[in-house]
């Protein structure tokens, strides 16, 4: 079993920065994918950004050019560095990972972020 733990959350004000960590407790068999969800009050979770053991990476449309996702294998860490971060932003962000031929997703607790106007 993986335990997924998520970090960096919090408040900043519109237009700052803030950057997401998820630890994964022990690495997930390749080929595999992480990212990251998010989930305001009163929406539906949505998918942020992903990226899988091979590098490659997808956005949603509102988030491209302003987050980037990373990955760094030997930490079995996934990161989101979000710039330009608007009100919109606000929400839980949950980290994910599965084997990318799997049927299970394993996800974090969520943490925190709220963007000030």
């Amino acid at each position: 079993q993986v335990q997924l733990v998520e970090s960096g959350g919090g408040l900043v004000q519109a237009g700052g920065s803030l950057r997401l960590s998820c630890a994964a407790s022990r690495s997930i068999d390749s080929p595999n994918v992480m990212g990251w969800h998010r989930q305001a009050p009163g929406k539906e979770r949505e998918l942020v950004a992903t990226i899988t053991s091979g590098g490659g990476t997808n956005y949603a449309d509102s988030v491209k050019g302003r987050f980037t996702i990373s990955r760094d294998n030997a930490k079995n860490t996934v990161y989101l560095q979000m710039n330009s971060l608007k009100p919109e932003d606000t929400a839980v962000y949950l980290c994910h990972a599965r084997r990318f031929f799997g049927t299970f997703d394993y996800w974090g607790q969520g943490t925190q972020v709220t963007v000030s106007s």
